[in-house]
């Protein structure tokens, strides 16, 4: 079954890299105007480009999602939108004892009140029309604990809580409110991470360990699974997690 977002507008925010990049290309594909949002505009420049080299049809726009300044301008320019996708989030190393205050401020202020943001920007526009889908980005370490990640998790888990809560308060408006969960992606945060080990390949075959699959997962397969849920074909489906991670919460497996 091919998904379809012909003649729809969307929006994804942290979309110049990674997987926020790999869902504006796959929804371009798909045969929506995506509007390709990132702190960086030269990231989302270079995502633009190549949505255009595809065919695709796409526009940049610069947006931080910790600066309501940046909403009002960006809602001014994108007023109405079909399909929004709050993707715009940063990663952090740690446990309760050594992440800091300000380190745990920052996750929550870009993952948690940023996504917070972006579903307030546009949300009411849509539930006023009727219609439209929303894709928050989880992760499996919102839907369990993970080790070293205290405050990523944590923003995790607070945004996988505020997917179900916007979805059950929406669920007759025609917006429907879902979110993915990925497990371990490679992602250029994820490369960059593992550069830093004394043997990266060594840290590969460790993360990969995590999924069941024994493999990590592509942005690109976490695009088809954002795809489905912005699709009319997920009609029915709104307060869900789509887990996208090779096995690593369907339960107990061998990590030797």
């Amino acid at each position: 079954m091919a998904f379809s977002l012909a003649s729809k507008n969307a929006l994804v925010t942290g979309a110049g890299s990674g997987i926020g990049q790999a869902i504006a290309l796959r929804f371009a594909r798909a045969g929506a105007h995506v509007m390709v949002a990132d702190v960086n505009l030269p990231a989302a420049e270079s995502t633009v480009a190549m949505v255009h080299a595809a065919g695709g049809r796409a526009s940049s726009l610069r947006l931080d999602v910790t600066r309501d300044a940046d909403f009002t301008e960006a809602l001014a320019r994108v007023p109405e939108i079909d399909v929004l996708v709050a993707n715009a989030g940063i990663g952090h190393v740690g446990t309760l004892l050594t992440t800091s205050i300000p380190d745990f401020e920052r996750m929550l202020a870009v993952n948690v009140t940023g996504v917070l943001r972006t579903l307030k920007a546009w949300m009411p526009g849509m539930i006023a029309r009727g219609r439209g889908a929303v894709v928050v980005m989880g992760s499996t370490a919102g839907l369990e604990g993970l080790v070293d990640r205290f405050s990523y998790s944590t923003s995790k888990h607070a945004v996988v809580g505020m997917m179900r809560c916007a979805a059950l308060d929406h669920a007759t408006s025609g917006v429907r409110v879902n979110a993915v969960c990925p497990g371990r992606v490679e992602t250029p945060f994820v490369r960059a991470r593992l550069a830093e080990y004394p043997d990266p390949e060594a840290a590969r075959r460790d993360m990969s360990s995590t999924q069941a699959m024994r493999r990590m997962g592509s942005p690109e397969e976490v695009a088809e699974a954002a795809l489905f849920l912005a699709s009319d074909e997920a009609s029915f489906v709104t307060g869900a997690c789509l887990s996208v991670d090779g096995g690593w919460t369907a339960g107990m497996f061998p990590r030797a």
